[in-house]
């Protein structure tokens, strides 16, 4: 929500007609990203990234310089985002995600929601440090599945880089994702 925020309160949005003004809202694009940022990566990795790196040898005490090695990178990031995501797009994304709920349609029960799915085979991946998706909320598409007695593989793979591990080279990750892909060529595509 504070992301969100970052983008709707920027002067430079006008209610989401910005193009109209000839204007991006670029800072609150470049707000909304680094906490997106911070928040899509694990604590761990972000000390191991930064730290508390200093920029310079000495202290600032400034509240306007970038002192840390941490903020430079993710105003970097920032800046680079507002020049080329949409923050309409960005707001829409970031939404479609909050309402994500399978089971709403469904009166909560997730396992009525995955009734029509008998047939297929799934494959659920989380990652031990994703907030975003958890390993609890994949845990509970897994049993809703079994509870159908659909067929499902699941795998929780141990990585410290939070919710953007599965952008990220794991081999773990690639090796699982290429078996599941041979056995859906070798058994002749994703149906049974």
């Amino acid at each position: 929500e504070v992301a969100r925020r970052a983008i709707v309160t920027d002067p430079d949005f006008h209610g989401g007609h910005f193009y109209e003004h000839g204007v991006v809202p670029k800072r609150g694009l470049r707000v909304a990203r680094m906490i997106g940022h911070i928040t899509y990566l694990s604590d761990d990795s972000m000390e191991e990234k930064f730290g508390r790196e200093l920029r310079a040898a000495e202290l600032g005490y400034s509240t306007q310089d970038i002192e840390f090695q941490i903020e430079s990178y993710l105003r970097h990031q920032g800046d680079k985002f507002s020049e080329y995501f949409d923050a309409n797009t960005y707001l829409l994304i970031t939404r479609a995600l909050d309402y994500f709920d399978p089971a709403a349609e469904h009166g909560g029960d997730l396992a009525r929601a995955f009734e029509v799915a008998r047939g297929i085979r799934f494959q659920v991946v989380s990652f031990t440090t994703d907030w975003r998706f958890s390993p609890a909320r994949s845990r509970e598409i897994v049993k809703a599945l079994v509870d159908n007695r659909i067929e499902v593989s699941y795998a929780e793979i141990d990585a410290p880089h939070g919710h953007d591990a599965f952008l990220l080279e794991d081999p773990r990750y690639h090796a699982l994702l290429k078996a599941t892909f041979e056995r859906i060529a070798r058994d002749g595509g994703l149906r049974r």
